[in-house]
C-alpha cells in the first residue's frame, strides 16, 4: 500500500528472494507517475485513491500479507486513509506491518528513547502518525490479526542526499544549538520491513534506526565534504525560525536520541549500513 522508493526496494527483494515460490507482490499506488514507476521495474500494480468513496477491490488483500507505506493526508489529527482501508478490507489482511514515525516521541530535548517512551507528538504530521498506529492497532485487536509498527526517522542512501540543499547554500542551526536527529539507509529499511513480516513476532513496535543519532550540523557537514560542496552556513535557532522552512524548523526543534536494540535484539536485523560514514565510504 503505496509504492514510492521504500515500497519499490521491498518489492523488488521480494522479487529477487522469491522467484520459484507461489507468492504474488502487488503494489497499489495513486498517481500515474507511480503506476509507470512501478510497471518499469515490472510490479504487479493496482491504481486506487484512499480518499476517494471508489470501493476496493478487497479480493487482493485475503489473507495476505500487507506493507502499508501510503502516507496519512496532509491535514488533520487523523489518517482517515488507513481508516479508510481498514474498513474496506476488514479482516482479509492476515499481517500488516506499518511504517510511522519517530516523531511521535515528539521533543526529548536530546534525551535517549526506546519503544516504552510516552507519545507525546507535537506536529500535525506526529499527531496523523501516532493516530494510524492507534488505528492498527485496534483493527487487529477486532478481527485477531497480526501487525507490526515501525518507527522511522529520516530516511538517507546515497540517492537520497540533501545535495540541492547544499548547492543552494541554505543555512542550518548552529551547533550550539542544534538538536539531535536520527536516520536510516533506505536499503536497511527495506531488510527491517522484510524481517517485520517474515517475523513470528507480532503485536510489537520497533524503532527503526541505525542507532547512531548525530546533530544536523554533522550530517550536513559530512555529506557537504563527501560531495565536494561547501558546509552550510550556520545561523541561529531565532534565525531559523524566520528563514527555514516549517519541515526543516520541525527538525529543529525536536532533539532525541533513538536506540535500536530492540531492533537488532528482537527483530534480529543486522544492519548494512550503521552509520552515516558506512554509507558516504561505499563505492
Amino acid at each position: 500500500m503505496g509504492c514510492g522508493d521504500i515500497g519499490r526496494r521491498v518489492a523488488l527483494r521480494l522479487k529477487d528472494s522469491t522467484q520459484n515460490k507461489p507468492f504474488k507482490t502487488t503494489a497499489l499506488v495513486v498517481s500515474d507517475n507511480s503506476v509507470k514507476s512501478c510497471q518499469s521495474l515490472d510490479i504487479p500494480t493496482l491504481q486506487h485513491d484512499l480518499d476517494s468513496t471508489e470501493p476496493l477491490y478487497t479480493a487482493e488483500f485475503l489473507n495476505g500479507k500487507v506493507f502499508y507505506f501510503a502516507p496519512p493526508p496532509k491535514d488533520g489529527e487523523t489518517d482517515t486513509r488507513l481508516a479508510n482501508f481498514l474498513s474496506e478490507v476488514g479482516d482479509a489482511p492476515k499481517r500488516i506491518v506499518l511504517i510511522s514515525t519517530t516523531g511521535v516521541y515528539g521533543n526529548c530535548n536530546g534525551s535517549w528513547v526506546d519503544e516504552n517512551t510516552p507519545l507525546d507528538p507535537q506536529t500535525g504530521r506526529a499527531k496523523r502518525r501516532a493516530s494510524a498506529e492507534q488505528l492498527l492497532q485496534e483493527w487487529a485487536k477486532k478481527y485477531d490479526r497480526e501487525y507490526i509498527i515501525l518507527r522511522v526517522p529520516g530516511i538517507y542512501a546515497l540517492d537520497r542526499l540533501p545535495l540541492t540543499r547544499l548547492e543552494k547554500k541554505l543555512p542550518i542551526v548552529r551547533a550550539s544549538e542544534a538538536a539531535f536527529t536520527n536516520r536510516i539507509h533506505a536499503d536497511d529499511l527495506a531488510e527491517i520491513c522484510i524481517q517485520a513480516m517474515q517475523s513470528s513476532l507480532t503485536g510489537e513496535v520497533f524503532n527503526a534506526t541505525d542507532g547512531t543519532p548525530g546533530t544536523m550540523v554533522e550530517y550536513f557537514n559530512q555529506v557537504a565534504d563527501y560531495a565536494n560542496l561547501p558546509r552550510p552556513k550556520q545561523i541561529s535557532l531565532k534565525e531559523a525560525e524566520e528563514k527555514l522552512s516549517q519541515g526543516m524548523l520541525s527538525y529543529a526543534l525536536e532533539s532525541r536520541r533513538i536506540g535500536n536494540e530492540k531492533l537488532l535484539k528482537l527483530l534480529n536485523v543486522k544492519l548494512k549500513y550503521p552509520t552515516l560514514a558506512d554509507t558516504l565510504k561505499t563505492p
